[in-house]
């Protein structure tokens, strides 16, 4: 596996030759709404400035996350939770400048308990995967993206919804591109190239739990840290390091709009950008799958696509 470069200080980087990035487009596939904010945002920001089509996939609505913002905690808030978790999608879209379309399952929630109980009927996680991957081929061939992106077959985190959309977008991905699957939906499209987020790394978050410290301030990873097992192997599966630091506020603007999830007093912003933007400043990937020519390390989701149609 190839070494990857120290971090530097991030500035948005020129676009290539001077051109435009108009005519390509991506798309990320999230679990649930907030997603979107909270992984590959400043990147997704950065791509948008630059002129590319970005459009989000969100499997669920939401509805049985956790309200995880203090001060949201209310009854009338619980009550319209669906109405709501859709309301600051809009936001958020509006802040990132994207398109976004819901797929229409249900959330499956968070199994809580030892053992855990089994998953609500009729929830994400439990819909049969030839079932589940239709409406996003349908969008796939009507969005026609250049990249796409989803989660790890981890999930990123073993939520169910999570590991259930890694699935489905990668069996997404491969099946609208295939003329004799669900000719119905629309013509044949075959995606460029496939990657998986990996911005919730172990050596990132050692980097800045490391700088804050330093600075002589409280670190939010702490106690994530001690027990996070080092998993060499896992972090060296990085092969694309996104320069997008100019883009980190906008990035937290988005998340904020998730009002209902993230707590704007807690760790998601107790790390001052400078510090993120002088020890991590870009936003990682795992390039999976290419139909182009596009040698790793990367710095660009776009690498190796020379003439977008």
């Amino acid at each position: 596996m190839t070494q990857h470069p120290t971090h530097h200080a991030g500035h948005q980087p020129e676009q290539p030759s001077g051109r435009s990035r108009a005519g390509l487009r991506l798309m990320h596939v999230h679990a649930h709404p907030d997603d979107e904010s909270s992984k590959g945002a400043a990147s997704t920001a950065m791509y948008v400035a630059q002129g590319v089509d970005v459009h989000v996939a969100t499997c669920t609505g939401g509805e049985r996350g956790s309200i995880l913002n203090p001060k949201m905690e209310r009854p009338d808030i619980l009550a319209n939770i669906s109405e709501i978790r859709r309301q600051e999608m809009e936001r958020a879209r509006d802040i990132l400048g994207i398109r976004q379309d819901w797929l229409g399952f249900v959330d499956s929630g968070w199994p809580e308990g030892d053992p855990k109980p089994p998953l609500p009927e009729g929830c994400f996680a439990l819909v049969p995967l030839e079932e589940a991957i239709v409406p996003l081929v349908r969008l796939i061939r009507q969005f026609r993206p250049h990249v796409m992106t989803t989660y790890d077959e981890r999930g990123g985190y073993p939520h169910p919804d999570h590991v259930k959309c890694h699935e489905v977008s990668v069996a997404a991905f491969e099946a609208a591109a295939d003329p004799e699957r669900f000719p119905e939906l629309g013509e044949p499209w075959q995606v460029l190239k496939l990657y998986y987020h990996h911005s919730f790394n172990r050596p990132r978050m050692t980097a800045i739990h490391e700088a804050m410290l330093e600075h002589g301030l409280e670190s939010p990873y702490a106690e994530r840290l001690k027990e996070w097992v080092p998993e060499p192997e896992w972090d060296a599966r990085i092969t694309t390091r996104v320069p997008c630091a100019d883009y980190f506020g906008v990035r937290d603007q988005a998340l904020l709009a998730h009002a209902t999830q993230i707590d704007p007093d807690g760790f998601w912003f107790a790390v001052p950008h400078e510090i993120q933007q002088k020890v991590w400043p870009t936003e990682d990937f795992e390039l999976v799958v290419s139909h182009v020519d596009s040698p790793t390390p990367e710095d660009d989701l776009f690498a190796g696509i020379t003439d977008p149609t």
